[in-house]
């Protein structure tokens, strides 16, 4: 199994969901074992920002990265939908040059994002494709009930549930296991739509959030239930885009995850927590390219369509 870049460079052009801001960004190839690389054009001299878990430093309701360059934060908001799409075509190195602060929101899902991966082409390169293979138990938890682990599995397995009371939450799903592989993403999980609840909109705007949604870029949920004309797009979309969240959050450890994931009640802070507690014990994982091995996770054609 080989790394894998794009095969010509392709731009899209969207409005940030939380800020508001129109941005172009860029998707370019780059060299094997460069890694997933965002760069932040607009500012001078240009701000790089090679993906890993520690430059997450802001999660509320996004994942968001920052770089501090002479004592100023330079940041790209909510990266996690692009990452997650990354995750699912098994992209390995990539150069992302956005002009403003926030990744274009798009759909709310990762399917535009797939959609302008496949239009691009893949390449793939001269060099074996590397994962991160999880070796013992790492669990973390927060004060709110929600909790996060990794045990070892031969694989890729995300298993996830959720606890909302609204509504909306009575007759979908509450939990939800993927069987990690390209296709399995594709069609169970990139569709799936962020959501949020209008009862918190005022508050979300007085702190700057949510600038930039509206309801054809999120379902947005009232007291009685899903707002959105064309309701939702499978049963249990909302447990199906913390899956897809979870994928792109895990992706910042720069290489796929060979192992199993359980969370209940997590969220961007607990799934970027739990990364870095992996990352920072080196007897709890370990860099793998299984040469010459049957390779753990299935990467299928990237020409599926949604």
């Amino acid at each position: 199994m080989k790394q894998k870049t794009l095969a010509n460079p392709i731009k899209a052009r969207g409005v940030g969901l939380h800020t508001g801001h129109e941005a172009l960004m860029t998707l370019k190839p780059a060299p094997a074992d460069t890694g997933i690389v965002f760069r932040r054009i607009d500012v001078s001299p240009i701000v790089e920002f090679p993906v890993s878990p520690n430059l997450v430093q802001e999660t509320t309701l996004c994942t968001t990265i920052v770089r501090d360059v002479e004592q100023e934060m330079v940041k790209i908001a909510t990266i996690e939908h692009l990452m997650s799409a990354l995750a699912g075509m098994g992209i390995d190195n990539l150069y992302i040059d956005i002009d403003s602060d926030e990744v274009p929101i798009m759909d709310g899902s990762a399917s535009h994002f797939i959609f302008l991966l496949q239009a691009a082409g893949i390449e793939y390169q001269d060099a074996p494709k590397k994962f991160i293979r999880v070796l013992k138990h790492v669990r973390v938890e927060n004060n709110k009930g929600g909790v996060a682990e990794f045990r070892p599995y031969e694989g890729y397995r995300l298993n996830f549930s959720i606890e909302f009371d609204h509504p909306a939450f009575d007759e979908t799903a509450e939990k939800m296991t993927l069987d990690f592989s390209s296709t399995a993403y594709f069609k169970e999980v990139s569709r799936a739509r962020t959501f949020g609840f209008m009862k918190d909109m005022e508050r979300l705007r007085a702190q700057n959030l949510g600038l930039g949604a509206g309801l054809h870029n999120a379902i947005g949920l009232d007291d009685n239930g899903v707002m959105n004309q064309e309701g939702l797009r499978d049963k249990d979309e909302f447990v199906r885009h913390k899956i897809l969240d979870a994928v792109g959050d895990l992706f910042m450890a720069g290489h796929a995850i060979v192992g199993e994931f359980t969370a209940h009640k997590s969220g961007h802070a607990l799934n970027n927590q739990l990364l870095r507690a992996l990352m920072s014990d080196p007897d709890a994982y370990e860099i793998a390219d299984y040469l010459g091995k049957e390779p753990p996770i299935e990467y299928g054609s990237s020409k599926v369509l949604l």
